[in-house]
């Protein structure tokens, strides 16, 4: 069975949440202490694609930004997944 599944393009999610963050009037220190995260790197790496925000923090950029999960996150139905043999 095939069955298009959604693929997470994490480039396109990074400037998204570059562009909630500014939309939010939120420098990167800012969000990083919203985010209780001692360092900025975190925010860094998602904001370049090198790393995805797990689900806590996902909820918490949620409420942040006042949008939902699905507004953060960019994805791509361009990938087949095959399910069986």
């Amino acid at each position: 069975m095939m069955m298009n599944m959604p693929v997470i393009d994490m480039t396109a999610t990074g400037k998204n949440i570059v562009r909630l963050r500014l939309a939010a009037g939120l420098s990167v220190r800012e969000l990083q202490v919203l985010m209780g995260f001692s360092t900025p790197q975190a925010i860094y790496k998602w904001q370049h694609g090198a790393a995805m925000p797990n689900l806590d923090n996902l909820i918490a950029l949620s409420a942040i930004f006042g949008v939902s999960m699905d507004e953060i996150i960019v994805t791509q139905n361009d990938s087949v997944v095959r399910f069986g043999a």
